[in-house]
């Protein structure tokens, strides 16, 4: 697959805009984190009796004892951006951060950012810019364009989207880079999204920068979590950063456990196979968490 450049493949994604009144309605509730794609058009989020968080476009897509509870939410035109873990979104990045970090050019389609991205210094795509998303996604078509091998070993992991919760193939991708700013190791889910929309970006690459958009100038800045390590900053991380990925792996272990629970009291099953799979690999992933927490001293009470 030959990468389209910048230019041409903005003004394909902006043209099509033009085409089309796209609803982005597809929602990704991976572990009972979401986030809610941007739509020109009310909106109503709703929980279930487990919990899970669902969004329709329409109150009598809702099972009606679930309608009174409805929560209606507006495009974020109308509500003031959420404040995401250790991101920030603003209209003016402090001067301070302006002057440092790799700064990328975004596209506006409807109400969403989208970035150019690199997977595997291979495949250029734009993707959404979503600081609310736990994980990156890729379509099923850029999954087989990389060569991911999607097997009987591959964990799978519960997403939750308008039609109902499926288990969902989690890859890593060996790369992914944004402008000059590069992550390696990113986990990404292989889920193609109904919108036709490439994929998005989330926190499996995110969440090693402190992320800042410029939403007047269409610019996103990404400065490296890293910094130079000593007492309060081991391995150069902050406490918030360590603890943050703890939870992050803790969360997914007792979400899978929780829903290994269910599968086993009906049997074997490809299911409970498959999240067998993804228990294995988000252990061997704290596991290899642990093994960098201890090398650079990091606090026990760091990792609750």
């Amino acid at each position: 697959m030959n990468p389209l450049t910048a230019g041409q493949e903005g003004g394909r994604i902006l043209g099509e805009a033009r085409e089309s009144n796209v609803k982005f309605v597809l929602i990704l509730i991976v572990m009972m984190s979401f986030f809610t794609s941007p739509v020109d058009a009310e909106m109503y989020k709703w929980v279930d009796e487990k919990g899970t968080v669902h969004f329709a476009d329409d109150l009598s897509k809702i099972p009606e004892k679930y309608q009174s509870d409805a929560e209606l939410r507006k495009t974020p035109k109308e509500t003031p951006p959420p404040v995401i873990r250790n991101h920030t979104i603003s209209s003016s990045p402090p001067k301070a951060f302006e002057s440092e970090g790799f700064h990328v050019n975004l596209l506006r389609k409807n109400e969403l950012w989208m970035a150019e991205v690199t997977l595997n210094d291979k495949l250029r795509q734009y993707f959404i810019v979503d600081t609310g998303a736990s994980f990156t996604l890729i379509s099923v078509q850029a999954a087989k364009d990389l060569g991911v091998t999607i097997d009987e070993n591959t964990p799978f992991i519960p997403v939750a989207t308008v039609s109902g919760s499926v288990l969902t193939p989690l890859a890593t991708l060996r790369s992914i880079r944004v402008g000059e700013a590069e992550a390696e190791n990113v986990e990404a889910i292989v889920y193609t999204m109904p919108s036709g929309l490439p994929g998005l970006l989330g926190n499996s690459f995110l969440n090693k920068f402190r992320v800042a958009i410029d939403t007047v100038n269409g610019r996103m800045t990404l400065l490296p979590m890293r910094g130079i390590p000593s007492p309060d900053r081991p391995g150069g991380y902050t406490r918030d950063f360590w603890a943050g990925q703890f939870r992050f792996y803790h969360g997914n272990l007792q979400d899978l456990q929780n829903l290994k629970n269910r599968y086993q009291s009906k049997g074997d099953s490809p299911e409970l196979r498959r999240v067998n799979n993804a228990i294995r690999f988000f252990e061997n992933q704290l596991s290899e968490l642990e093994r960098k927490a201890s090398f650079a001293g990091v606090p026990r009470n760091w990792r609750e």
